[in-house]
């Protein structure tokens, strides 16, 4: 089931606050990655996937290849990111954009879901393409010298400070758009768990980064919906203050259930938006679930084609 929700500005000054949760209650949530699940929700391994992410090599960019990159500025380190030219890629002509944060590595459940947390393991934004029409792009998170990628949040145990990572996206989306014709007007940022936070905690970390995007898919979770998490900033207040940084721009909220604790927690701050939310229809923690034919996913596709139409 899919919500559209117009979220109106305060009226006489008033507006709910945000539930905090105790601390402990918060980091045993975030420690186990417990989500709700849907009711009668699938298990994405009994719908067979009829989209297969292709292998990232060290070739030279082309259509229809995934390949690992760098930023000319980066060379001289680890730092890599992921680029899909989609198949009916050719120079010259402009293409609407995904960028891409994942999930956090290390992460395993009981239905089998996991996930490595390396650019080489997002399969969100080819599923939503399919491969074609879009340029797909997955960035890093850096250690805090910018020198390697990290699995685990951003930047380096125990201050994870994100600055080297939002540093690396203010480079690198442009740069991308510059060199294969990305359209920057229809640049869409995406992510998954660790991702969905990021969406706005590093897509919406300052106004410079924040004007990168058009719109945004926010898949498991979503900044300032719980506080306990072990970054910078991760209260609610902070959350609050970036989310004033969307300035309108749509987002879609999608969790393995219905999404009602990140819906309360963007009504109670009284930030007008232009938010859908709706639940995948798998009981999976696994961006995979893209991969497969679904009500969701067709839903979701429908929605990107319509940010992204040109003006």
């Amino acid at each position: 089931m899919i919500f559209t929700k117009e979220v109106p500005p305060e009226k006489n000054g008033h507006s709910l606050r945000p539930i905090m949760l105790p601390n402990v209650f918060a980091m045993v949530l975030a420690a186990l990655c417990v989500c709700p699940v849907q009711s009668g929700a699938k298990d994405i391994r009994d719908v067979a996937a009829d989209l297969t992410v292709p292998g990232m090599g060290d070739d030279a960019p082309a259509a229809g290849k995934r390949v690992r990159q760098v930023h000319p500025d980066y060379k001289a380190t680890s730092v890599h990111h992921a680029l899909y030219l989609p198949d009916d890629w050719s120079q010259g002509k402009s293409y609407p954009v995904i960028v891409e944060y994942t999930g956090n590595g290390g992460f395993r459940n009981g239905f089998g879901d996991a996930c490595d947390g390396r650019v080489e393991g997002a399969s969100l934004g080819y599923g939503i393409s399919g491969g074609s029409g879009f340029i797909w792009v997955v960035l890093p998170y850096l250690s805090e010298s910018g020198t390697a990628n990290v699995t685990k949040w951003w930047g380096d145990a125990p201050t994870f400070r994100p600055d080297a990572t939002v540093a690396y996206a203010k480079k690198t989306v442009p740069w991308i758009c510059k060199e294969y014709g990305g359209d920057p007007d229809r640049v869409v940022l995406v992510g998954f768990s660790r991702g969905s936070i990021a969406c706005n905690y590093i897509g919406l970390h300052d106004d410079e980064i924040a004007k990168l995007w058009k719109a945004f898919v926010c898949y498991s979770h979503y900044d300032g919906e719980m506080t306990g998490w072990p970054y910078p900033d991760a209260d609610k207040p902070s959350a609050i203050g970036r989310l004033k940084r969307l300035g309108g721009r749509p987002q879609y909220i999608l969790g393995e259930s219905g999404v009602e604790g990140i819906q309360a927690f963007i009504e109670s701050t009284g930030i007008p938006g232009n938010f859908t939310y709706a639940a995948t229809g798998f009981r999976n923690h696994n961006d995979a679930w893209v991969l497969r034919p679904s009500p969701a996913r067709e839903a979701l596709r429908v929605w990107v084609g319509n940010v992204t139409q040109r003006k």
